[in-house]
């Protein structure tokens, strides 16, 4: 076993060919040996980044070839003679959107340290700088032949991946994200041990982004910003949109994407009910401004360039209550999110009803779901928009005391971690005596992330002074979610036992 390692990656240099040759021969022995020089040195000149070697001192002990080839064609059956023009040389695709695996080869004696991975993570790196949708590779399964007499490729495929039996290709492959697509016939007919046979891999490049103009690309660090809202006693409904209209004039001014507004934030209004000591008839007040809110705010949405979530507001729709919020985009556009669970408080004092539909927002800046208050404390709605590619769920809520404000919290910041998702709650504090329901509030806002390496240590992004009345900026990059879905510690939607449970929305 080689010792006193000096490892280095870098791309192969002409002068390379030789040492590659020796290295081919001898890894190669069974199908052939080396590639001519010729055929090297075009890639070379083809591709330079995609021809990788790994050095330990000067001696070439690890190899990793590419060529760039069109995904359409190649993720479909073929053969390896579909890469090789008749003059023995790789056909490269200056206008392909997928790079194509041709060898990773690792010299005998460096074996066990784990060094094909370093050229296979170099290889998707590249892939990454390149914005190439995915990594093909026809791979070989040099062990079936061991076995092609009691099981087929696809049954062999299947033993290989519950490690049962184990191929020193296919094996590697698997256990370096790469998934089998189908079984490839004739691939390599020279090659006896995998009996001309071969499993078409891929691996997918999450990061890839289509060619499309600044404009149309979608923003992938977003600012959210949250108004933590101080319950104040006004005279009129102009006064408190005046309030409303000074928190996104601030928001705007710090370039932030999103404005979120707290349950219920216009709730001082039922102090000028004609009968505000009847909750009945003072929550009927307060909705029949409802209409106005969502035109005001929509427009200022729009004047201020800034999505809006108005925290929440009570509505009649054919002699129904329900609490509603509105998703004011920018672009002038308006939608409408129910809340789906009543607390006991609003089915008994307010009469309110819970509303029957949910669903994801897409908006410029990512795809967003809103729950309002105690809807966050069912963890079945927010994994319900999360299996609909939600990147932030917005949580308006309104609590009296801290032992309400906490479940709404450790409920929110659950829902992060297991939907791996930006999830952000904002409140109301204040005292407001005079009005029933409103005379204690409690609230911290916060912005959860999932719990791992690239999020903060406590995934929390952001959180505001407790129960004092300011604003809340945090900004999030929606490519780590991508990341932590696909390659993360762990991966909680992924690794759902569907073929055990499954979540069914009904209506």
């Amino acid at each position: 076993m080689p010792e006193d390692l000096h490892l280095k990656i870098r791309n192969l240099e002409p002068s390379d060919y030789p040492q590659l040759k020796e290295l081919m021969d001898r890894v190669y022995d069974d199908i052939g040996g080396a590639w001519p020089e010729h055929t090297i040195l075009k890639l070379m000149t083809d591709i330079p980044e995609g021809q990788i070697c790994l050095i330990d001192h000067d001696r070439i002990v690890g190899v990793a070839l590419s060529v760039q080839v069109d995904y359409q064609r190649f993720s479909n059956p073929h053969t390896y003679d579909d890469l090789i023009s008749k003059a023995e040389t790789i056909i490269n695709n200056k206008k392909g959107d997928a790079l194509y695996g041709l060898d990773v080869l690792i010299h005998p004696d460096y074996r066990g340290f784990r060094l094909g991975r370093r050229l296979y993570e170099a290889r998707k790196e590249f892939c990454r700088q390149r914005n190439l949708r995915a990594i093909l590779a026809g791979g070989r399964i040099p062990n079936y032949y061991k076995h092609a007499d009691e099981m087929s490729p696809a049954e062999y495929f299947e033993a290989v991946k519950n490690k049962r039996i184990y191929d020193p290709i296919l094996t590697f492959q698997l256990s370096n994200d790469f998934q089998v697509t189908r079984v490839l016939k004739k691939y390599l007919p020279e090659d006896e041990k995998s009996q001309g046979f071969a499993t078409l891999l891929e691996w997918r490049n999450i990061f890839y982004e289509p060619q499309s103009s600044v404009i149309e690309t979608r923003k992938r660090d977003v600012r959210i910003g949250a108004i933590q809202w101080q319950m104040r006693e006004v005279e009129s409904v102009e006064e408190l949109l005046q309030q409303v209209e000074y928190f996104i004039d601030a928001l705007s001014d710090y370039q932030s994407d999103f404005a979120l507004f707290p349950e219920f934030f216009n709730a001082p209004l039922m102090g000028l009910s004609p009968d505000q000591r009847n909750q009945h008839a003072a929550i009927r007040f307060l909705a029949s401004y409802t209409e106005r809110f969502k035109v005001e705010m929509s427009k200022m949405a729009l004047s201020y360039n800034i999505n809006v979530i108005t925290g929440s507001m009570p509505i009649f729709e054919d002699d129904v209550l329900y609490n509603v919020t509105y998703l004011c985009r920018r672009d002038g556009t308006v939608e409408m999110q129910k809340k789906i669970h009543i607390t006991p408080h609003e089915r008994r004092d307010w009469i309110i009803e819970g509303g029957n539909e949910l669903r994801v927002f897409d908006t410029d800046a990512g795809r967003v779901g809103i729950l309002i208050c105690y809807d966050v404390e069912f963890p079945e709605l927010a994994r319900i928009l999360a299996l609909q590619d939600m990147d932030i769920l917005f949580v308006p809520f309104w609590t009296d005391t801290k032992n309400g404000y906490l479940r709404v919290r450790h409920c929110a910041q659950a829902r992060a971690i297991e939907n791996e998702c930006y999830v952000v709650i904002c409140g109301s504090c204040g005292n407001l005596p005079q009005v029933e329901n409103l005379d204690i509030q409690y609230s911290q806002a916060a912005v959860f992330s999932p719990s791992d390496f690239s999020y903060p240590h406590d995934a929390v992004m952001a959180e505001t002074t407790p129960n004092t009345e300011m604003i809340m900026f945090s900004d999030l990059d929606l490519d780590k979610l991508t990341f932590t879905r696909s390659e993360g510690s762990v991966n909680n939607l992924k690794d759902r036992r569907t073929d055990l449970y499954d979540l069914v929305w009904k209506k």
